[in-house]
């Protein structure tokens, strides 16, 4: 196994192959879970927003979407057993991409939306961004590195016009300079946003950032299972950083789970910004 220098285990080959197969096959042994926990908070975020703000539609951009997990959790209200039981299953072994996306037209075309969204994907890996934009759970692809580059204009223009901002994991290796130039996209405009941030990276550069340009960051109470770690040798590297880091890991990380906890930034005139963001379980 391969270690990045958070002492997590590298798992890039699985965000850059033609389909999701690989992503799920490896990670539902971890039990990868997050965006099914993140599912009915972000269907609450969109419920608040519709009604302050009178939209009918939400346009959401999700950073770091992958294959489109969110999108397809949130639009059509499948479950992540769901997903790993539809692309897990061995007897997909030896079809083609085109198939695959065949397939998942039909479950695009076929279900009925639960919640009428419109989802625009931000990536860095062009293979994952292209499925999920031609199986239909993306709305508008951006394939851009936004860490390292500039938006360009037709960039600009896929990104403005959000109501939402989303992410469910990135944030650490994605910093406040992508958030930065998202919002800078919009003009104006002020896109509510919620992230799932794993324990391990500080979000106060990012909160401060935002805070900059006019939100106010809360953070939900509960901490969320994001999966559990791939070796022992996962663990205790990452259980060093994040003691480095001055973060306690008692009780949670040291149990063999990463953790994540949820921060929504919000607009400071925002109505009921300071009640917690509680849902129905």
């Amino acid at each position: 196994m391969r270690f990045d220098a958070t002492g997590k285990v590298t798992l890039d080959h699985i965000y850059t192959q033609p389909d999701p197969r690989a992503y799920f096959r490896l990670l539902r042994p971890l039990g990868y879970c997050v965006p099914q926990q993140a599912k009915p908070y972000f269907a609450k975020l969109v419920k608040e927003y519709r009604e302050a703000r009178h939209v009918t539609v939400p346009h959401i951009v999700d950073i770091g979407c992958s294959y489109g997990i969110n999108a397809a959790l949130l639009k059509y209200d499948v479950t992540m057993d769901e997903l790993y039981a539809r692309y897990g299953d061995e007897g997909l072994d030896g079809k083609s991409r085109e198939a695959l996306l065949v397939r998942d037209r039909k479950l695009s075309r076929s279900h009925q939306p639960a919640r009428r969204i419109r989802f625009t994907g931000l990536d860095t890996s062009r293979q994952a961004l292209s499925y999920a934009h031609e199986a239909g759970f993306l709305d508008d692809a951006v394939h851009a590195d936004l860490e390292v580059n500039e938006p360009t204009p037709r960039q600009c223009a896929q990104l403005a016009g959000a109501d939402l901002v989303i992410s469910t994991g990135c944030l650490g290796y994605v910093t406040e300079r992508t958030l930065v130039r998202i919002v800078e996209a919009q003009g104006p405009r002020r896109p509510w946003m919620a992230h799932f941030v794993l324990r391990m990276f500080p979000f106060d550069p990012v909160e401060q950032a935002l805070g900059e340009l006019g939100y106010r960051t809360i953070r939900v109470d509960e901490v969320f299972r994001q999966r559990r770690f791939a070796s022992p040798q996962e663990q205790a590297l990452v259980l060093e950083s994040m003691s480095a880091a001055g973060v306690d890991a008692r009780g949670l990380e040291t149990e063999g789970w990463l953790y994540a906890q949820l921060y929504l930034s919000r607009p400071h005139d925002t109505p009921g910004i300071d009640e917690p963001n509680r849902v129905q379980k």
